[in-house]
């Protein structure tokens, strides 16, 4: 006897109504009958050759809109879903397309409130709105239509259906041009001015000063030159995987440009200003995307249709989304922070580490499943009950790491150095182990005329989270003498912790003297996009800041070029005439250097009011970088002031450090907003301004009050410190709402700045190193 059938019931999240989770789901039809807000996707096919947009017309059974045109394709995220996954499968069920994750492009997420059906059917619906385009239509007899959903599908042009939208026409489903649904329309329009789009890059490349970086390699042997070659080679790949690692599509888009930049003047444009940028996001345009997807790469997919006869299959565009992903390519790209904390909530002790590690990535079953054309989005896993999971770089990156390592130990084998040979060695090792502890242990203890930097480090690529470390690389010849006259700053750092401005029982008590080691640049690669560092300190691993401390390295040859062609431009421009000459690169290279010193004092690892032993950086998650480094900087003040006084610096810095500083903050600023260290000095800025350390001048100059400026740095230093000592990150929040700002007095000089083309930074050349490897 068969089976009854049972219709299976469809289960919708319900939302708030800012379209947030509420951890309640219910069926489809009390979801409408209620009015409950809920989640759905819009798929846009768009065919670029002839600029129509695909429409579906729905089937006369559909509960709303029954024998109209609408969108290509869509449907509700049914509870626990993914919204790409749902996106991939509307597509697959509704037209029998089956396209990857590279295909859609989330373009805006799209509210509709209303009520149809004389009041029966009311729709709360939040949607993420996809575009996918193509080069050619697909042939009307390559679908493979769901009859219960559509009828019928066609081309139209985008002009004409906007019209159709925009007059109302009955045989379309309304959707409101003149609100937000027109940017479906703008975004399309937008791709095509190419004239535009020439000369604002060419006003973007202008922003930055080519300066060739060099070092002296006379004092290097012939085995530790030939390392050296290895050293660069291996340099080349962190930047294969920072690619990899900041969304992805964008290596294949790297390769793209490459290959085109040679067909016109703005193929070439797109190129040398995404060689800057390492991605389709300007760094210092708040990561506002300089390329659209009709920049980007075509990728044949033969299998994407039902085969027809003389089509080769479709022609996509990888795509990249407009708006840079908060969590980069280390989470599933419709995964928000509701989503992580239930999962991370259910695992194990060990397990969360591994989630909320530098070194994991974070993945959906289902959207594996689905690459591996295993289209049942609730099969997962052996043994998984979730649908993320996390993975190792190791294991992500291996490709790339194995031949890492291998070059790591090869010229592991050749330096004269034991320092640096051991540094390669257990550098090599944790690529493929996934533990870098030794290694990191190995860099900071680091004695080597060759200096090396390899691996992964900085988070700032993360702001979901401030979690994921992406990969970098620095190497340089170490300058002996300079990093001789250094040793005044790591002798003295538990000094100045136990003098600090804060709580004393936030302060520890076994600070470790930090190496300070300054280094002559002559390359780098990976996570060094946009405004080039000039200094760090690291590691950031929170074990090894308090069992060891932390290291610090100074480039130079960068500081140098930096003060030379931006710094000295910024006084001239900003600085009140009677302090200009207070603008001196001694006070800029000390600030700095005390600035990477400040990151090993303060706050690190501290415990809660609950008595639970925690990070900075786990409690302030994606506000943690911009704090860092705005109390990095403005404690750094405050230990240069303290110094003095103990008459261990000069006296002559005494007002030379708060006047570079402010030609610094313009500097910084530059960065944009959306920039851990532009946010971090636009909060000191505006702090110090609203205390009147800073003085804006009718005449658009500024000059630091000296009578205030003490008192100031240190009421900062001590609001910062105590944030970070607390874990307090709704109090983060506030004053970064409140001073992070682009103020007026902030605007008037980067204006000012504009209007006489002084660079926000440099654009690196090395020549050096270009001649080793050729």
């Amino acid at each position: 006897m068969a089976e009854p059938y049972i219709e299976q019931v469809e289960y919708l999240d319900v939302l708030t109504k800012t379209g947030k989770k509420t951890g309640v789901s219910k069926p489809r039809g009390d979801v409408h009958r209620d009015g409950d807000y809920h989640k759905a996707v819009h798929v846009w096919i768009f065919a670029e050759s002839t600029q129509e947009l695909l429409l579906q017309k729905r089937a006369d059974c559909k509960d709303s809109w029954p024998g109209l045109w609408d969108i290509s394709s869509a449907g509700h995220i049914s509870a626990g879903d993914s919204s790409l996954i749902t996106a991939q499968r509307e597509l697959q069920e509704e037209l029998g397309v089956i396209l990857p994750k590279d295909a859609f492009e989330l373009i805006f997420v799209f509210l509709e409130e209303c009520v149809t059906n004389n009041g029966k059917f009311i729709n709360n619906e939040y949607s993420d709105v996809y575009l996918v385009t193509t080069l050619e239509p697909i042939p009307r007899e390559a679908f493979t239509l769901q009859d219960t959903e559509v009828s019928d599908v066609k081309y139209i042009s985008f002009g004409e259906y906007r019209s159709h939208l925009a007059e109302a026409d009955p045989k379309y489903v309304p959707y409101d041009v003149n609100k937000q649904y027109g940017l479906l329309f703008d975004i399309i329009t937008k791709r095509e001015n190419n004239e535009a789009r020439s000369l604002v890059l060419q006003k973007q490349l202008r922003r930055y000063a080519p300066v060739s970086l060099t070092a002296e390699l006379t004092g290097l042997g012939d085995a530790d030159k030939e390392a050296l070659i290895l050293l660069v080679r291996a340099a080349m790949i962190m930047d294969e995987i920072f690619y990899l690692q900041v969304w992805h599509s964008n290596p294949v888009l790297r390769e793209w440009l490459k290959e085109h930049a040679n067909v016109s003047q703005l193929d070439n444009l797109k190129w040398m200003y995404y060689v800057i940028n390492k991605s389709p996001w300007s760094c210092l345009d708040e990561n506002e995307a300089f390329l659209t997807t009709a920049d980007s790469a075509v990728k044949l997919l033969p299998e994407a249709t039902k085969p027809i006869t003389g089509w080769k299959g479709v022609q996509y565009r990888a795509a990249f989304p407009m708006l840079k992903p908060s969590g980069a390519n280390f989470y599933p790209p419709d995964m928000d922070k509701m989503e992580f904390k239930l999962w991370t909530t259910g695992l194990s002790l060990d397990k969360q580490k591994d989630a909320t590690s530098f070194f994991t990535v974070i993945k959906r079953h289902s959207q594996v499943n689905w690459d591996n054309h295993i289209f049942d989005s609730t099969h997962l896993s052996e043994g998984s009950t979730h649908d993320l999971y996390s993975i190792p770089y190791s294991q992500e990156y291996h490709p790339f790491l194995t031949r890492v390592s291998d070059l790591l130990h090869k010229a592991g084998d050749l330096v004269s150095s034991p320092s640096l040979k051991r540094l390669l060695h257990s550098k090599a090792d944790a690529f493929l182990s996934n533990d870098y502890y030794d290694s990191d242990i190995a860099w900071m203890e680091l004695d080597s005329k060759l200096d090396v930097t390899i691996g992964p480090y900085e988070t700032y690529e993360d702001s979901l989270f401030g979690y994921k470390a992406t990969f970098e690389a620095f190497i340089g010849v170490r300058d002996e003498k300079a990093t001789a006259q250094l040793k005044l700053f790591s002798d003295n750092l538990q000094v100045l912790e136990q003098n600090l401005p804060m709580d004393d029982t936030y302060k520890s008590k076994d600070i470790i003297a930090a190496p300070i080691r300054v280094v002559q640049l002559l390359f780098n690669a990976g996570d060094v996009k946009g405004p080039q560092t000039i200094a760090f300190n690291l590691p950031n691993d929170e074990r090894i800041v308090k069992d060891r401390g932390t290291a610090m390295v100074i480039l130079k040859n960068v500081s140098e070029a930096k003060f030379k062609q931006i710094l000295n431009p910024i006084a001239d421009a900003c600085i009140a005439k009677e302090q200009h000459e207070l603008v001196d690169f001694e006070s800029f290279f000390t600030h700095t250097i005390c600035h990477e010193c400040c990151h090993g004092i303060g706050p690190h690892t501290i415990t809660l009011p609950d008595g639970r032993k925690s990070t900075v950086r786990l409690e302030l998650q994606d506000l943690h970088s911009a704090l860092e480094e705005a109390k990095a900087d403005i404690v750094g003040l405050w230990a240069l002031n303290f110094l003095i006084k103990k008459h261990l610096l000069p006296t002559s810095l005494e007002k030379s450090m708060y006047v570079s500083f402010l030609a610094g903050c313009f500097r910084s600023v530059r960065f944009g907003l959306e920039e851990a260290h532009g946010k971090g000095q636009a909060l000191q800025f505006n702090w110090l301004l609203e205390k009147e350390a800073f003085v804006f001048h009718p005449n658009e100059t500024f000059s630091v009050n000296f009578d205030k400026v003490e008192e100031a740095v240190e009421s900062l230093s001590r609001t910062i410190l105590t944030i970070q000592a607390k874990g307090d990150k709704e109090g983060a929040s506030l004053l970064l709402q409140k001073y992070c700002t682009m103020t007026k007095p902030l605007k008037v000089a980067l204006q000012k700045l504009e209007s006489i083309h002084v660079p926000v930074d440099i654009a690196p050349i090395f020549p050096v190193a270009k001649s080793l490897l050729e």
